[in-house]
């Protein structure tokens, strides 16, 4: 990296927030991902844009203001998800889509405002991301980290199956809402560098690359967060050198490292295959396996 680019302060402000953004997503897409919740981000995007308009209506500071508006619509979604039954889809729908146009709606109406100035909370922006926007982003993501990490057994429980989590005693609901939250804030704490549009797909294509190469949760987690500092790292610095966007570059970047990772890990996986195939047929041509075998006892699943 050329070290000019940190003679500027938008340029330090912006790579400081990538960092945390490419931290952030990917600690929490990971139990998204297990839950089956992979587009869970992109639905409180929508709801974050109602957030943003209602800050520039009230003169507020937009990104506390979506993170107020993202946590309540993340609760909502919760509740429909539990109580909404066969139409919940619908109700989500409607959530959603609501989100959107309340956002464009509230940002017409307040002062001098356009719908030119959404853009940058949609797709992401260097230029904008001010101090109060990084001291924002920080103390978000810092809540985003001790969630992620500090219950990381409870909520990798949880997202593999509920209902085994609910007997040995843990508060399914409470760390599912506890989920919902934290993905909510992770939003926020994206929208300035990724973009609200684009936010999910930071939280869900690493950890599906970082799964090409292990399926092991504490080695996926650490090469998902490796994955997201790297593309939001480089996505800044070439967004600002050939000047494009950089939420969409970064978006491009990821999916350019699932590609990669996967074209490797296919090899990979063949080679694996072929040498337990062999390793089974050796062992059953082997006399002492029609010994009678030995009594184990049964190995627990290794610890998160």
């Amino acid at each position: 990296m050329n070290l000019e680019i940190l003679d500027y302060a938008f340029m330090q402000r912006a790579l400081l927030a990538a960092v945390l953004v490419g931290i952030t997503a990917p600690a929490v897409g990971i139990y998204l991902v297990q839950r089956r919740q992979a587009l869970m981000g992109d639905g409180i995007g929508h709801v974050a844009m109602t957030g943003v308009g209602l800050g520039f209506l009230l003169s507020w500071s937009p990104v506390w203001m979506a993170t107020a508006v993202s946590v309540l619509g993340a609760v909502l979604m919760e509740l429909i998800r539990w109580y909404g039954k066969t139409r919940g889809d619908i109700a989500l729908a409607m959530l959603f889509y609501g989100g959107m146009a309340g956002g464009v709606m509230l940002i017409n109406l307040a002062p001098g405002g356009s719908n030119a100035n959404l853009s940058s909370y949609l797709f992401g922006s260097l230029s904008t991301v001010s101090e109060s926007d990084v001291t924002a982003i920080c103390l978000l993501a810092a809540f985003v980290l001790v969630v992620t990490l500090g219950l990381r057994r409870q909520l990798f429980a949880v997202s593999q199956d509920e209902e085994f989590a609910r007997v040995t005693g843990l508060p399914v609901r409470a760390l599912n809402l506890l989920t919902a939250v934290t993905a909510a804030v992770t939003v926020t704490v994206a929208m300035r560098v990724v973009g609200l549009l684009l936010v999910s797909a930071l939280m869900v294509v690493p950890v599906a690359a970082a799964q090409q190469l292990s399926r092991s949760f504490a080695a996926t987690f650490a090469i998902a967060v490796a994955i997201g500092v790297s593309v939001t790292l480089g996505g800044t610095v070439t967004s600002y050198y050939q000047d494009v966007p950089p939420g969409a570059t970064i978006v491009l970047l990821a999916i350019g490292a699932f590609i990669l990772l996967t074209a490797l890990a296919a090899p990979l996986a063949r080679r694996r295959a072929r040498a337990a195939t062999q390793a089974a047929a050796r062992e059953a041509g082997d006399p002492a396996e029609c010994a009678i075998p030995a009594t184990h006892a049964p190995v627990g699943k290794a610890g998160v």
